[in-house]
């Protein structure tokens, strides 16, 4: 609810929805967190800035969390799932 105060010429949204979801994923003796968050709103406008903005929080909480153990972490491949409505109309991310 804060991305106005934190990104400049963003408007501030009503928003209904904010959630913000984690799955830990393991692998070759390394772990990776996986954050998706979901924001909805009924106004006429996009809200991929404040769900791009959760996610980030979300990681740059954990990373603060866990740095004590491993400053060597990295929040990579950060981006757009899919949006609906708005001017810009509908969007899904279509991996390369």
């Amino acid at each position: 609810k804060r991305t106005s105060e934190l990104i400049p010429l963003c408007h501030l949204l009503q928003l209904t929805k904010c959630t913000v979801d984690f799955e830990l994923l393991a692998g070759n003796g390394s772990y990776a967190v996986q954050a998706q968050c979901l924001v909805k709103t009924t106004g006429k406008t996009g809200v991929e800035m404040e769900a791009l903005t959760g996610v980030q929080i979300a990681l740059l909480t954990i990373y603060d969390m866990c740095k004590a153990v491993d400053k060597a972490m990295v929040i990579t491949d950060v981006h757009l799932l899919s949006k609906a409505g708005g001017k810009s109309g509908d969007f899904v991310w279509k991996q390369a």
